[in-house]
Parts: C-alpha cells; structure tokens; sequence
C-alpha cells in the first residue's frame, strides 16, 4: 500500500478513537471497498456494519416487496457464499439458505451424495487444507523484509517439523540471536516492535506490512519511542518472553501469523505484553487477532495498536492486569 495512504488512513483512525474516548461522535469517512484476491483461500468480510462485503458475485436478498415483482434467486453455484457451491437443489426455504450462507464462512448448505459428501465439497476442502498446509510450511518473502528494513534471528527450532512437534523450542531465542540483538538493538526501549511468520507465513507476506507501517505512524504520532524492529523466524507468542529479558523493554508487540484454518490461512495477530520475562502468565498477554481484508483491516488494526500501547504505558499493565486498573 502507498505510505501516504497509509499515513492518511492511520490518522483518520486515530481522530476516530478520540473521538470515541471523548464521547463525541466523528463522521466516519466513506473509505471504497477494496476488493483483493488472495490464491486459492476466499476470506469473508465480517466487519461492522457500513463497509462493503468482500465478495465477487454479491446476491441481492428477496424481501417482501420485492418478491412479488422479481424470480426468487436461486441458490447459486458461485454466489455470495465465498465461491462455494450450495449442494441443496431443493432447500426447504431458498431464501433463508442463502441469508444463512451470507452470514457465515461455515460449510453449510452443502449437501450429500448418500452418507458422504459430495465431489466438489470434498474437492474443495482439499484445496482449502493444502493452502492451510503450505501456509505453515512456507517461509517469508525475503523482499519484504528487506523492504522494511529487518533483520532476522533464530528461535531453538532447526526445521519445519521440529517447530510443529515442540512447541516449547519455538518460544525461546538461540544463543546466538540473543547475542545479536545485544549488538543490534536499542536497550531497554519504550515498545519493541517484533514480526513473526508463526504458524502462517503466508499472513506476514499479505498483512504484515500495512499493520507494521501503521503502527509506526501510529506510534510516531503519539510520540512513543519504538526499539529497533526485526523478525523471528519459526517463532511462538512466548518469544516475546525472552525478548524481553534480552532488551528489557516496557512493551513488545508481536506480530505472528495465526495457525490457518478453512475460512483463511492469512490471518494475523498481533499479541502485546507490558515488560514481558520468564515466567510471565498468559493472563498478562492481550491480542488482537483476524487481521486480514475479511476481518480486521491490516491499517485500521495498526492505527489501533498504536492505541492500545499507549493504555498499556499509561497504566503499566496488559492482559487482565490492564483491565482491572481500567475500572
């Protein structure tokens, strides 16, 4: 996305969350729907109300007044359904199937060949588990980081396999990346910014950037000092742990790609922790999670880190702590 956009876009959501604080409404500017493709994995818009659906055939739902004066839709092969066929061929209720479909990613109306599923349902979920699976087991475009200006460091985990199979080792940095960011990054900074692939490298590769750009704008414009950022490769949230003995930092922000599921194997999270250390509860972790054009706006969520860091300094707590002494 171009700086400058991004740049307006995080300001704009900045007003907006003043605007809330303040209990004085903003009229929130009318942003065009952006419409993108991402493979093979079709995501869903289940946004607040007011953004457009990301779809690619929208379906317009029969009402009363328009049933007399239109043919009722039939459920259709390529719908408002993300792509997937409706395997029903005579619903009890046409039109409830389809609001249903709308409303949910979840295979529904998807009908049966006797006990099984049918061909193209099965076909399809093939398809989707190969995304998921080549999701986790892909790796991070190396033109991205360098477009950001990241380094990269290693947890204990040796392959692919190992990371899946123990996940403890993922959440502790090698020796030798400890003593690398000893020598590259800024000691004891206000917040330290982390990327992760996780469980998804395919979610840094689309997401990442926009969310990390934004946040930095974000964080900039509210006059919080930022660490020096880098990448974790094959990293688990508890990275953060040791990160946080190493640079001792007040807030470290991760973000790392979600485990994939069926719906999207894009979806990134970003998990905040106030002086993260070994021993450190999950209870004391927050997270804000589905950022991808069919959740959370990767701008719009960067924007709102930025936010939320600032809560987390001004209270010196996150997790359950944070919204205790919020009260």
């Amino acid at each position: 996305m171009d700086q400058q956009l991004i740049e307006t876009v995080t300001r704009l959501v900045m007003e907006k969350l003043k605007a809330v604080e303040a209990q004085q409404p903003l009229k929130e500017p009318k942003l065009k729907a952006e419409t993108r493709s991402y493979g093979s994995v079709k995501v869903w818009d289940h946004v607040a109300s007011g953004r457009e659906k990301i779809t690619e055939n929208p379906v317009t739902p029969v009402t009363e007044s328009t049933a007399r004066q239109t043919k009722p839709v039939e459920p259709s092969a390529t719908g408002a359904n993300g792509g997937r066929k409706t395997g029903i061929e005579k619903p009890q209720n046409k039109e409830q199937l389809l609001t249903l479909m709308k409303q949910t990613p979840a295979r529904i109306g998807i009908g049966r060949a006797g006990l099984r599923p049918k061909t193209d349902t099965w076909l399809t979920f093939r398809l989707d588990h190969a995304a998921a699976v080549d999701a986790v087991y892909g790796t991070v475009n190396p033109e991205l980081l360098k477009r950001l200006n990241l380094f990269s460091v290693a947890t204990c985990v040796s392959s692919k396999e190992e990371y899946i199979l123990r996940p403890d080792l993922g959440r502790r940095l090698s020796e030798e990346a400890k003593k690398t960011l000893r020598e590259r990054c800024k000691y004891k900074p206000k917040v330290q910014i982390v990327l992760s692939d996780g469980l998804s490298s395919q979610a840094v590769d689309t997401n990442a950037e926009d969310t990390y750009l934004a946040l930095m704008q974000s964080l900039k414009n509210l006059g919080i000092e930022t660490g020096t950022p880098f990448f974790v490769e094959k990293g688990r949230v508890a990275v953060m742990d040791d990160i946080g003995e190493v640079l001792e930092p007040d807030v470290v922000v991760l973000l790392i790609g979600e485990r994939p599921g069926l719906v999207s194997a894009e979806s990134l999270s970003a998990y905040l922790c106030y002086r993260p250390r070994k021993g450190t509860v999950e209870a004391d972790r927050m997270v804000i999670s589905n950022i991808h054009a069919g959740g959370i706006p990767p701008v719009e969520a960067g924007a709102y880190l930025g936010n939320v860091v600032q809560k987390i300094l001004k209270y010196e707590a996150s997790g359950v702590s944070l919204v205790q002494k919020e009260k």
